[in-house]
């Protein structure tokens, strides 16, 4: 392994706002392996605010002159979601490692544009589903695993976020239409159904039932109100390849308070995952709390951070760990096509009532 540390690029760099500046940076700043190396944002103004308040050694005007870059090994995709396909694409072509955020494209089709082109490229590549990378969660699919549990029967999952609200600030509201590929449904379902299949196994059928609950979202500041055309809940029933059935219950627009849940019930013993997390149970540490005899989960990567960086930290540790193993740690992008066809069936599930039958069932 080299003792260099990886120099990352960061695309959508904001030193006022933004995942970048609220995750992925605290994240970096503790982990020796990495280095931030550089910025870029929609102004070469903004890239250099930002990459003065994160430590980076250098600005660039253009994305691509980023991805380019002979100075950067890792790119760090922390864009909006249409802009996610081209520069993937690029960084790829330029043998680039990539982090890149949930969801990986705004459809199946772009989803499966960029998996196909990252097994056919010299980097290695991380989907962004931080809550995989939750200690809790890990040793909650670890547990699953050994068969601790016995016959798995039910679980039961309740994924809460103050998000997709009845107001939006004028930056989101691009989140409540279908067309950007950055709804609820899409990021905060596909978080938590990344993280029931870590522990559940895959979905091999499924039925479900989307609703809007709150159709016009007043946008902040303005006195605009606009049309939302996304779901603000999402249930789902389905069966896994474990044998498990699952209750899974996506909401938008919750209090803070309300508390994330994911409770397995087996044969020989149960055990639960709890967070109380505003922006989703991904952007926070969690607790498993079972009726086994266990040993505590594994040591997060550094017990300082809270909050948004903590689980951001546990993936870049995978991409590193899958960097200089050639093996991979954590999930890919052919996972994150996986996860973006499963999401597809949820939609055709709630639009026909059908039962959808999934991939390998």
């Amino acid at each position: 392994m080299s003792s260099a540390p990886l120099r990352v690029g960061i695309v959508g760099a904001n030193p006022e706002r933004g995942w970048a500046k609220d995750a992925h940076v605290p994240a970096l700043r503790v982990l020796p392996r990495f280095k931030i190396e550089g910025t870029s944002a929609r102004t070469l103004e903004t890239a250099q605010a930002a990459a003065q308040a994160f430590g980076a050694t250098r600005a660039f005007a253009d994305t691509m002159e980023l991805v380019r870059s002979p100075d950067i090994d890792v790119v760090a995709v922390t864009v909006k979601v249409p802009e996610h396909l081209a520069i993937v694409l690029a960084a790829l072509e330029a043998g680039k490692h990539l982090y890149c955020e949930w969801p990986l494209g705004k459809d199946v089709a772009e989803a499966e544009t960029m998996a196909k082109a990252a097994k056919a490229a010299k980097g290695r590549v991380l989907i962004g589903v931080q809550g995989t990378g939750a200690p809790a969660i890990r040793q909650a699919a670890e547990i699953v695993k050994s068969g601790k549990l016995g016959q798995l029967m039910t679980a039961r999952i309740v994924s809460p976020t103050a998000g997709w609200a009845p107001q939006a600030p004028p930056f989101y509201e691009y989140l409540n239409h279908r067309k950007y590929g950055a709804t609820m449904s899409a990021i905060q379902g596909g978080h938590t159904l990344a993280t029931v299949e870590m522990v559940l196994g895959h979905y091999v059928q499924l039925q479900a039932q989307n609703t809007i609950n709150c159709p016009k979202v007043r946008i902040i500041g303005t006195d605009e109100v606009i049309e939302r055309d996304c779901p603000d809940h999402v249930s789902i029933i389905g069966k896994h390849a474990s044998g498990c059935v699952s209750t899974v219950e996506v909401a938008g627009g919750r209090n803070p308070t309300t508390p994330y849940m994911f409770e397995i019930i087996g044969d020989d013993g149960d055990l639960r995952v709890t967070g109380l997390c505003a922006g989703g149970y991904q952007t926070g540490v969690l607790r498993l709390e079972t009726s086994l005899d266990v040993p505590p989960p594994p040591s997060p990567v550094d017990a300082s951070l809270k909050g948004p960086p903590a689980n951001v930290a546990e993936l870049y540790t995978q991409l590193a760990a899958t960097i200089d193993t050639g093996v991979q740690h954590g999930f890919d992008f052919d996972y994150a096509a996986h996860l973006t066809r499963v999401l597809a069936s949820v939609d055709r599930a709630s639009d026909t009532g059908a039962r959808q039958q999934l991939e390998g069932a």
